[in-house]
């Protein structure tokens, strides 16, 4: 009598559960839903110059452009992933050699290039940047500063394998 309370409790514990939380069906463990790659920007190549230098810094500095790269799905930091940056600055137009570089993502997945002050293009203070690797798929983004005032500016980017 003992075994046939517990396995009712057990039971009932259990479809409680399944009710609680929506599930239909069989029961399956429990899943992160994982994390969605970032989308490419429309039109975001404007400028771009393929295989762009990795350099230290661009122009004169004064200003940070950082951000992270991360796998879709786990979410897992990528090391080594280059990075290209462009901008009109202080220094030159988006369209301008001297306003490229590339940089490299450390071991945690993160990124940091100075280059001279962003000014605003059509408007707007932007950087301009492009994830363009074998391994992933590649994605441009096109982040818009807040202020033009403003002395850094990130972005991240969530790569899908291809």
């Amino acid at each position: 009598m003992t075994t046939h309370r517990t396995t009712r409790r057990t039971l009932l514990r259990v479809a409680g559960a399944v009710a609680a939380t929506g599930m239909t069906g069989l029961l399956v463990p429990a899943r992160a839903q994982g994390l969605a790659p970032t989308p490419s920007m429309r039109g975001g190549a404007n400028n771009y110059r393929p295989g762009a230098p990795v350099v230290a810094r661009i122009g004169g500095g004064g200003f940070w452009m950082t951000g992270t790269v991360r796998r879709a799905g786990d979410g897992a930091p990528l090391a080594g992933q280059r990075i290209q940056i462009w901008a009109h600055t202080t220094e030159g137009q988006e369209r301008d050699p001297q306003s490229h570089g590339a940089t490299l993502t450390d071991a945690e997945g993160v990124f940091r290039l100075e280059m001279p002050q962003i000014i605003p293009a059509f408007g707007q203070a932007h950087g301009h940047l492009a994830y363009d690797g074998a391994e992933f798929q590649t994605v441009f983004l096109r982040p818009v500063m807040a202020r033009a005032s403003d002395t850094s500016l990130s972005a991240d980017f969530v790569l899908q394998p291809v």
